[in-house]
């Protein structure tokens, strides 16, 4: 049929089963905008800034398993959203973001709203468009989601100028995808995985490493069973949390900078790493020449340059996590689970050598407190996202995950402004769920005018602020690293969090006990509108464990113990 190009962006997102996306309009933009107003086969949720729109873009495709969408103009609109754009690069989410652009004559010419957008956006996508012809957006757009969504997964920039969004031109959505250039490996050599197989059953003290990448390939539930019949122990990263659940009695904890003293020395003490799906970051491996330096390494990835990248690998296996588990649970009749009891023996010994604990206080609330708090309140009904800082890792640490994506949080890029634009997406994802934003006092104001957004589309995000009055992260470095040299960090000077969410039209609450926090909590679920929890804390609490940055795991600064 012959259709202008902003129809065609109406037609390919329908054809592709989206049903919400999330964007900010604009002059370069505004025909794929107006056909947005006569259509009813997807809901646009109007965020408050082009930033928020693919971060909740982000936190939908999270929660949800599928492609995130977020539509904005050129110039600082696209520039606005590059952040996001970077996140979702760094943790490997699939996004379609769709720019306007100026019109074709006009390219190159500096005109208003210019700006070299596919130029910006090379570094930080998997791959990039510029549509220069009308006759191309169906093959582009096509692509576009098959690119974001197989593979390692990731996001994929459409930048349309505004003159090609009025073109008419054939719109056939039906042919297949064929690049040739991209060919995505699926499947595991079988000769690689029976190898693995052989040395996994060789080993005596073999780890499972779970990384983000099982998420993404929802191979969460081959995984658990992997692990329950192999009875061989595994550590997550923080992007697999939920990978197994926290109750798995062969789940040790997250590892890395501030994971666990058992989890870290487990990865230290091993002679066999079986990663899967993990890209051996430098928040999970420290000092690279000390990192499991005694261990034959198995690395399963999607993506062939990500393995012995930085870790070589004694068995690389490239395939889908997913399918590579699969192959393997085949297989692991081989492997004896009564083999390591040892060695689960000794992981124990070392968890009860070190718990992963806090320092109670019955007078002041610890923000370990709360977030345990609101686990045992919440537990599985809820999905959990946070910004970025101290609250994050204590999220982290605390949160008794039970499930595959019910954690959703900036990993790689470490964006402060994420979770709350990101919880907005999830609850759009999952309405069954309650969404909580877990936050700081810095972080919130990053994109609190979201809280905007939120109240108009009646999307009930819970924010808890774990307000420590710091820039809490950069605090406890400054304190540990800089003799206590708090520059910049003191935030003593901020809005009443109360009022400023009321005056979006939600409600808040300022807590400084642990009942009124349950209180607030309770109450803010059961009104199921918008909300701000203010929670006051400890001002000067740690992230402990913490590895030193290039520090070896197995020196890791511990809680002091409590004096009796």
């Amino acid at each position: 049929m012959q259709i202008s190009g902003a129809q065609m962006v109406i037609e390919a997102l329908i054809a592709e089963g989206v049903d919400t996306i999330f964007g900010y309009p604009g002059g370069a933009i505004m025909n794929v905008y107006d056909e947005i107003y006569k259509q009813d086969g997807f809901q646009h949720i109007l965020t408050r800034h082009e930033q928020a729109a693919v971060h909740a873009a982000e936190g939908y495709s999270k929660a949800s398993g599928k492609v995130g969408v977020a539509l904005i103009t050129s110039g600082p609109g696209f520039t606005n959203a590059v952040t996001g754009l970077a996140d979702a690069y760094m943790d490997s989410i699939p996004l379609v973001v769709i720019s306007g652009q100026v019109p074709m004559s006009l390219i190159g010419t500096d005109a208003f709203q210019e700006i070299d957008a596919v130029g910006i956006s090379r570094p930080c996508t998997k791959h990039n468009y510029l549509v220069t012809d009308a006759a191309d957006l169906a093959r582009v757009l096509k692509e576009a989601f098959y690119i974001a969504a197989s593979g390692r997964p990731g996001p994929v920039h459409v930048d349309i100028p505004k003159d090609v969004t009025a073109q008419i031109a054939e719109f056939d959505y039906s042919k297949p995808v064929e690049i040739e250039t991209y060919k995505p490996n699926v499947v595991g050599n079988p000769r690689q995985i029976k190898k693995a197989i052989e040395a996994i059953a060789n080993s005596k003290r073999p780890l499972f490493y779970l990384g983000g990448g099982i998420i993404n390939s929802n191979a969460a539930y081959q995984v658990r069973e992997l692990v329950k019949k192999t009875g061989i122990p595994a550590v997550e990263t923080f992007m697999a949390r939920g990978t197994l659940s926290y109750d798995d009695e062969l789940l040790i904890s997250m590892l890395g900078m501030h994971g666990s003293y058992a989890a870290n020395m487990a990865m230290s003490e091993t002679d066999m790493v079986i990663a899967l799906g993990a890209r051996f970051d430098d928040r999970v491996t420290g000092k690279l020449s000390e990192f499991a330096k005694n261990a034959g390494v198995i690395h399963v990835d999607i993506d062939p340059a990500s393995i012995s990248k930085l870790v070589n690998a004694d068995f690389p296996i490239v395939g889908d996590v997913k399918n590579v588990v699969e192959q393997m649970l085949e297989k692991c009749s081989e492997i004896d689970p009564d083999n390591y009891e040892s060695w689960r023996e000794t992981i124990n010994n070392f968890d009860e050598l070190h718990p992963l604990t806090f320092h109670e206080d019955t007078d002041r609330i610890k923000p370990q407190w709360v977030v345990k708090r609101v686990g045992e309140l919440l537990g599985d009904s809820a999905n959990i996202s946070t910004d970025v800082g101290q609250h994050q890792m204590w999220s982290a640490q605390f949160y008794p995950f039970s499930r595959p994506r019910q954690w959703i949080s900036s990993g790689g890029l470490g964006t402060m402004g994420f979770g709350f634009p990101a919880a907005i997406g999830v609850k759009a994802a999952a309405p069954d769920k309650v969404s909580i934003n877990i936050t700081g006092d810095g972080s919130i104001l990053m994109n609190i005018q979201e809280l905007m957004t939120a109240v108009e589309k009646k999307l009930p995000v819970i924010n808890i602020i774990l307000n420590n009055n710091y820039l809490g992260m950069v605090r406890q470095w400054q304190t540990l690293f800089y003799d206590k040299r708090h520059s910049e960090t003191d935030l003593s000077v901020q809005p009443d969090f109360v009022k400023v969410s009321e005056a979006f039209g939600g409600i808040g609450y300022r807590v400084t006990t642990k009942e009124e926090f349950d209180i607030a909590l309770k109450e803010s679920v059961e009104k199921n509108v918008v909300s701000i929890i203010d929670v006051v804390v400890e001002r000067l609490e740690n992230v402990m464990p913490m590895v030193p940055a290039g520090g070896s795991l197995f020196n890791m600064m511990l809680l002091e113990k409590k004096e009796k």
